[in-house]
């Protein structure tokens, strides 16, 4: 954090935080607006500071990171790499990744730069939260620990399952983010993509993690060689799995954590099968570490998951199909001491759950959880690459074409839709009817498309392998919308 100028007096708190909050610069659409104070992230190369910034559109706090190029003409020599980079990154879409929301190229008389914005973790990094907890002289809890793992896991699993896929290469308990409902994220995912593609071009020492003493442990042997692959991930995950474990890794005074404080850290872990699953992941041949895909099904961590977690998802994932607030009301109507599930036994009385043994206000918190990424279904997860997802629609920012320098091509529909949702309405005078649009796609991300069409006007251009089943769907909903034949606005298919 930036050292705020001493100010003498009564008003100099306040004066310090005003000049904190100070605007410094806007983006060039004017949604992000950069501030004075300045913020740590984990010492990505390049980025020698970052600032908190302010999205105006949703009103929460973001950070500014900028990356400096020493050399115009360098910078213009790898334009092309940096735009497909960042298009790249601005598709990474998971709940335990810090979300990456826009980024834009400035060049002016006097520098050269990019500017990205991402997500502000503002309850600190991993690292931090364990020396806390070992302060106060307490234990890291074993089902803490477990959902700490599986969503670390199912983040560099989906990294790593991408077309083509993306290596962290900077996984430390310094890029590990936790929140305060007890979400983690992992940050700096650009990290590698960093230092391999613009680590002479970009002004200042290129700082990596394993420069630092203190993280150097962190790293796989064969970090940094020709070889290195997705099995240098599994290996710092080992390492920060063991940290939040045993809470620290002891090490003699400023020298690098030793591999024997390493394996003595793993042997003081009582659960077998805890040590086992860490063991695994750090051993010195690459080849031999586990995929984060298999780890999520090692017995440590591996359960099968409880109907009322499997509802919860089915629940969340087809929540665009029920009315809001559907929960609340549903819950009002029932009768508490009514019988929702009955466990009949022949050599003893049954069990009788009421409706009254759940509380509402448990069940907002529970469903609000697996909304937000705490309690991932990786049971089911496909071992398939899938390729990165696009974004579901035009920011506020792309569509103001006046501020944009040159337009961005426009891209292709390549997913294939499994279920489609029509809703069609008339106007009062009838000369035209607006048509809704929701489309559920195979990769279970979503697209809604709306606009005003006229009886004569052809709507669908719809350029994937779908098109003539969604051609004929919307042909059938428009004759049978315009004949007066459909009793009801809305129209449905399922398409496999």
């Amino acid at each position: 954090m930036s050292v705020p100028e001493n100010i003498s007096g009564s008003g100099g708190k306040d004066e310090e935080s005003e000049d904190e909050s100070e605007i410094l610069e806007e983006s060039p659409c004017g949604r992000w607006q950069k501030r004075r104070e300045q913020v740590s992230q984990g010492n990505v190369p390049g980025i020698e500071s970052a600032y908190l910034a302010m999205d105006t559109e949703e009103g929460v706090e973001v950070v500014w990171n900028e990356v400096q190029f020493s050399d115009k003409k360098v910078f213009k020599s790898f334009e092309e790499r940096i735009r497909e980079m960042f298009e790249n990154l601005m598709q990474v879409e998971h709940l335990n990744i810090v979300k990456f929301h826009k980024y834009w190229l400035d060049m002016s008389e006097s520098r050269a730069r990019v500017i990205f914005i991402t997500e502000y973790m503002s309850s600190g990094s991993l690292k931090q939260f364990l020396k806390k907890t070992k302060k106060n002289h307490k234990t890291m809890n074993v089902k803490a620990w477990k959902r700490w793992c599986t969503q670390i896991l199912s983040a560099l699993s989906y990294l790593h399952s991408c077309d083509p896929p993306i290596i962290h290469g900077n996984l430390t308990c310094d890029t590990i983010f936790i929140q305060h409902n007890g979400l983690i994220k992992i940050g700096s995912v650009w990290h590698r993509l960093f230092v391999n593609v613009f680590a002479e071009a970009i002004h200042g020492n290129v700082h990596q993690h394993r420069d630092e003493v203190r993280n150097q442990h962190f790293f796989a042997p064969e970090y940094g060689t020709a070889g290195d692959d997705y099995a240098i991930d599994i290996f710092s995950f080992g390492i920060c799995a063991l940290e939040m474990a045993v809470l620290e890794i002891q090490a003699s005074g400023d020298t690098a954590v030793s591999k024997e404080a390493i394996d003595h850290a793993g042997q003081s872990l009582e659960d077998p099968l805890m040590r086992e699953f860490i063991q695994s992941c750090v051993r010195t041949e690459a080849k031999t570490r586990p995929t984060a895909h298999d780890l999520l099904f090692h017995r440590v961590l591996f359960e099968v998951h409880s109907l009322k977690l499997l509802a919860a998802h089915c629940f969340i994932n087809n929540q665009y199909l029920l009315p809001e607030n559907c929960v609340d009301e549903k819950t009002k109507s029932f009768d508490p001491n009514g019988i929702m599930a009955e466990i009949n036994h022949c050599d003893r009385p049954g069990v009788h759950l009421k409706y009254s043994h759940v509380s509402p206000l448990e069940l907002d918190k529970f469903l609000e959880d697996v909304k937000n990424g705490i309690y991932p279904l990786m049971n089911f997860a496909s071992q398939r690459p899938h390729p990165i997802p696009r974004a579901l629609s035009l920011s506020q920012e792309q569509m103001e074409t006046v501020k944009t320098p040159t337009p961005e091509p426009q891209e292709t529909e390549t997913r294939k839709v499994v279920q489609i949702h029509c809703n069609l309405e008339a106007n009062e005078e009838g000369t035209r009817s607006h048509l809704s649009l929701f489309l559920k796609m195979d990769d279970r991300l979503h697209r809604q498309l709306s606009c005003d069409v006229l009886p004569c006007k052809s709507i669908l251009k719809h350029s994937n392998e779908d098109c003539e089943k969604l051609a004929c769907f919307l042909e059938d909903a428009l004759c049978k919308h315009w004949s007066g034949t459909s009793t009801s606005p809305t129209a449905m298919a399922v398409m496999y």
